[in-house]
C-alpha cells in the first residue's frame, strides 16, 4: 500500500463538476486561477519563475465511483477508461498542462487553463518541457474523428 498527501490547494471559479470546462474548452480568456501551496512545501517551489507552463497533478476528490466502460458524451461508443480523460477512475488523479503567470505570494501560483473544481486537493507540481512532454506527431487513438470533424 501506500499513501498520496495533498500539497495544497486549487482556487478556480468552478464549484460543480458540471461546470467544470470539458475536454480542454476554456472560458476566452481563461480564467486566472491558483494554487496554493502548504507552507511545509513552499521551499519546492523555488526556482519555479520562468517557466511557461506546469502541470498540475490534484486529486479528484468529488468524483464517482469508478466507470471502467463508459460513452463519453460526445460520442457514440462505450470506451474504456484508460482510452478517455474521464474522471471516473480507479485512481481519480486529474492533471491538468496550465500557463504559468507567476507568483502571487511565495506560496501562491497564478495559472490559467484549470479545469477542476474549487478547493481540489493538489498533489504535484511539475514544469512542462516541450521536449519532453509534447510529441507533435503522436496519434490521438479513436479521438482522432472527433477531431477531424469538429475541425
Amino acid at each position: 500500500m501506500f499513501t498520496v498527501r495533498s500539497i495544497g490547494t486549487l482556487h478556480t471559479p468552478w464549484r460543480s463538476i458540471a461546470e467544470c470546462p470539458r475536454n480542454g474548452r476554456q472560458p476566452n480568456p481563461a480564467p486566472l486561477c491558483t494554487a496554493v501551496v502548504s507552507p511545509e512545501f513552499v521551499e519546492g517551489l523555488r526556482s519555479i519563475e520562468g517557466f511557461s507552463h506546469l502541470i498540475l497533478l490534484y486529486w479528484m476528490d468529488q468524483a464517482r465511483a469508478p466507470e471502467l466502460v463508459f460513452t463519453p458524451p460526445f460520442d457514440a461508443q462505450p470506451r474504456g477508461v484508460f482510452a478517455t480523460r474521464g474522471p471516473r477512475r480507479p485512481n481519480p488523479i486529474g492533471l491538468s498542462v496550465v500557463a504559468f503567470e507567476g507568483l502571487d505570494a511565495p506560496d501562491t501560483l497564478k495559472v490559467r487553463y484549470l479545469d477542476c473544481i474549487d478547493g481540489t486537493p493538489l498533489i504535484d507540481i511539475k514544469p512542462y518541457l516541450k521536449t519532453t512532454d509534447c510529441e507533435p506527431d503522436s496519434d490521438r487513438g479513436w479521438l482522432e474523428a472527433h477531431a477531424t470533424r469538429r475541425g
